[in-house]
C-alpha cells in the first residue's frame, strides 16, 4: 500500500500542487460563507471536474453538510472527500490474470483501444510489465496494421517488458493478428494477450467498425472473448478526451480505463468526470515515463492523495 501511495501521490503532484492545493486551501478559512461554496465549485471546473460532474458532488455535499449542521472547513473537506471516493467508485474493475494458475489453457484477452497519441502503446508496455514482473507470460498483438511504425514501436516495448509479440506485414488484417495472437496464448498457455489496436480519428467510422470486427474474431476462438476492453485516454486532454472516449465506448463496450500521462496534468479532476459521466472504472493511473510508472487506480488513496 505505500508504494501504491507514494506513486499515486507521483502521479498527482502537479494537480495537488495547483488546483487541488487551491482547493484544499478554501477549507482553512474558518467558517463556509457561500462565496465560499462558489469559490469551491469554480475550482472544482477549473480542475477538469466538468461542470454536470462539478454539479452532482456539490449537491450531495451541500445536502450532507446541511443535514449535519456542519460549518467548519475541516468537517467539510472530509465530507468532499468522502463523496469524492464514492463518486470514482462506479463499479469493481475487471481482474487481473492469475499467477496462481500457471497451467491455466484460457488467457485473458485485452483488448486496448484509444486515439493515436493518446499513449495507447506505452500504456500497453507498463501492463505487460507489471504482469511479467510479478512472473505472469504475456504476448502483445500488434493489430494496429495501419502504421508501420505502430509495429516496430510495439515490438521494441515487448523486448523490454519481456513480452512476445505477434506482428504480421505493415497493412495487413488487424483480426487476422488478434486472433494468431489469442492462438498462441492458447498454445503457451500465456496468462495474458493484450491486443493494440489502431486509433485513427480521422476516419473515426471505419475505425470503430475495425474494432467491432476484432471482437467478432476474437469471440470465435473464444466466446467471452475479450474479456476485457480497455481504453487508454491521455489526461493531459482533459475534457476533449471524454467527447472521443464516448465514441469507443458506444462502439465496443469498454470496461474499463487507462488514464495515461496523469502525471504531465494539472487537472487531475478529469478522473471523476471519466467515472461519473462514462460509468467506467479507472484500472490504472500513469505516473511517469517509465515501464514502473503505472499505479492500480484506487479510490480512497487517489483522493487522499489529491485533497488534503
Amino acid at each position: 500500500m505505500f508504494d501504491l501511495r507514494r506513486k499515486t501521490e507521483t502521479g498527482v503532484r502537479k494537480s495537488k500542487q495547483t488546483w487541488f492545493g487551491k482547493i484544499a486551501s478554501v477549507f482553512n478559512r474558518g467558517s463556509f460563507s457561500d462565496e465560499l461554496w462558489e469559490e469551491l465549485e469554480e475550482l472544482l471546473v477549473a480542475a477538469d471536474v466538468g461542470v454536470d460532474t462539478t454539479g452532482t458532488l456539490m449537491h450531495r455535499v451541500k445536502q450532507r453538510v446541511n443535514s449535519g449542521k456542519l460549518s467548519e472547513g475541516s468537517q467539510i473537506r472530509e465530507v468532499l472527500k468522502e463523496e469524492m471516493i464514492s463518486l470514482l467508485s462506479v463499479a469493481s474493475p475487471p481482474p487481473s490474470p492469475s499467477i496462481s494458475e500457471p497451467d491455466r489453457e484460457s488467457p485473458q484477452v485485452i483488448l486496448v483501444v484509444g486515439v493515436n497519441g493518446s499513449g495507447k502503446t506505452t500504456s500497453i508496455a507498463k501492463l505487460a510489465y507489471d504482469f511479467t514482473s510479478q512472473g505472469r507470460r504475456v504476448i502483445l498483438a500488434a493489430a494496429d496494421t495501419f502504421r508501420a511504425a505502430a509495429i516496430e514501436q510495439l515490438k521494441h516495448w515487448g523486448e523490454r517488458a519481456g513480452a512476445e509479440v505477434i506482428a504480421h506485414q505493415s497493412g495487413g488484417d488487424p483480426g487476422a493478428v488478434a486472433y494468431d495472437a489469442v492462438q498462441a496464448g492458447y498454445n503457451r498457455h500465456a496468462h495474458a494477450v493484450i491486443i493494440d489496436t489502431a486509433g485513427r480519428l480521422h476516419t473515426r467510422f471505419n475505425l470503430m467498425e475495425e474494432l467491432k470486427k476484432i471482437k467478432r474474431v476474437l469471440a470465435k476462438q473464444d466466446a467471452s472473448a475479450p474479456h476485457r476492453v480497455l481504453l487508454v485516454m491521455d489526461a493531459t486532454t482533459g475534457q476533449n478526451g471524454l467527447a472521443q472516449a464516448r465514441h469507443f465506448t458506444d462502439a465496443v463496450e469498454v470496461t474499463d480505463v487507462f488514464l495515461a500521462k496523469l502525471d504531465g496534468t494539472a487537472r487531475g479532476g478529469i478522473v471523476f468526470a471519466i467515472c461519473h459521466d462514462l460509468s467506467i472504472p479507472i484500472s490504472y493511473i500513469g505516473t511517469g515515463e517509465q515501464l514502473q510508472d503505472l499505479a492500480p487506480f484506487d479510490a480512497g488513496v487517489f483522493v487522499n492523495a489529491i485533497v488534503s
